[in-house]
């Protein structure tokens, strides 16, 4: 079963500004362009870039590209579902279908790479490097009469490396995508540690065949990858809050792809909480719950991490009846990271944020809340 956004909810995800536009001005946009100026180069074809409606068709955005029905994914607590058939897309990718409809008619040589950048909407849990409404693009080389194949993959991941990360190490692994063949994981290394920037593969048979386009006749290599991710490894930043600071010696240097000079942090805040929740809760839903329960106020929660889970079960009796708790329920720990990008917090404003938080994750009877 789905739970569907609120009206007010949906207009609070589509008023977020979109940073990967051209008219932000932000450093966002000047890596969007580094990378499609990469594969152009590369390969010398035409660029179409396409910013479709983030409200997409379930069809669209699971269906047509090949995700099983049963995916995970699908649930409502991961993804913004507005209605039984619409959604907020939970992946860039989404748009492709359209594109690929768009194709029928081609009935000459084609060879385009199309561009599908903009912000994703998802319900993740709360740390440094994620954020419910990341920035995504889609990169997708669509060619008739001349297929790709693997090597010409590995040019596009080459190419896209160099962009973000000049001169970096990068590898491969193995990772099946439901809308490609020969699927990978494009990792790079940073400072001795792999991490991951994209993945991509060959466009699947079966995604070409749902718009009526012969896979004998066409083909591609389709690219994924975040862009929050990409910028935050290019200019050096371990706080993806950063990126939408408002805080002027911090948003003076999200203009270029320029190394970001660490501006002086403000002390985090730590708040624990005992929480009843059920008994198969994650911190996807918990992160979610607490970044839609603080609304603008938000902007000061750095994590939200789950410390411990205890069934029913294996709680004493007296832990049983102090908080409450019935069968298919848990005792649920979580810590709180509390820290403001531009000033210090007060310990009477850390708890009115963790009361705020601990009111809408808390499903218990008995409220444990904290005086200020």
């Amino acid at each position: 079963m789905h739970t569907y956004l609120s009206h007010t909810a949906l207009q609070s995800a589509l008023s977020i500004p979109d940073l990967s536009e051209a008219a932000s001005g932000h450093a966002m946009a000047a890596m969007l362009t580094s990378v499609t100026d990469a594969l152009t180069t590369l390969w010398d074809v035409p660029v179409a870039e396409h910013r479709p409606s983030p409200l997409v068709s379930v069809r669209d955005n699971y269906d047509r590209l090949g995700f099983s029905p049963t995916d995970v994914t699908r649930d409502s607590r991961y993804s913004r579902h507005v209605s039984p058939t619409v959604m907020l897309r939970s992946h860039t990718s989404a748009g492709m279908p359209a594109v690929l409809d768009s194709l029928r008619p081609e009935l000459g040589r084609y060879d385009t790479l199309h561009v599908l950048p903009g912000l994703v909407y998802r319900r993740d849990a709360v740390d440094r490097t994620h954020v419910g409404t990341p920035h995504q693009v889609d990169l997708w080389r669509l060619r008739s009469r001349g297929l790709l194949g693997v090597p010409d993959l590995m040019g596009m991941l080459g190419a896209v490396v160099e962009a973000v990360l000049p001169g970096a190490r990068w590898r491969t692994i193995s990772s099946p995508h439901p809308y490609t063949t020969a699927g990978v994981q494009l990792d790079v290394q940073v400072r001795g540690e792999w991490l991951e920037l994209a993945e991509a593969g060959l466009v699947a048979a079966t995604v070409l065949r749902a718009s009526e386009l012969d896979p004998r006749r066409w083909g591609g290599l389709a690219l994924g990858m975040g862009l929050d991710r990409a910028l935050m490894l290019r200019k050096g930043i371990d706080d993806i809050r950063l990126l939408r600071s408002a805080d002027p010696d911090v948003s003076a240097q999200m203009t270029d792809l320029s190394p970001y000079s660490a501006v002086s942090a403000m002390p985090p805040v730590h708040r624990d909480l005992s929480l009843v929740c059920a008994d198969d809760v994650d911190p996807e839903v918990l992160g979610d719950a607490a970044r839609s329960a603080l609304g603008p106020d938000a902007e000061v929660l750095a994590g939200v991490e789950v410390l411990a889970v205890t069934p029913v079960a294996k709680l004493p009796s007296g832990a049983v009846a102090r908080l409450g708790i019935v069968p298919g329920q848990a005792n649920v720990l979580v810590r709180l990271t509390l820290q403001s990008l531009e000033r210090t917090l007060t310990s009477a404003e850390a708890n009115v944020v963790r009361n705020r938080v601990y009111k809408a994750l808390h499903e218990g009877p008995n409220l444990e809340l904290i005086a200020v």
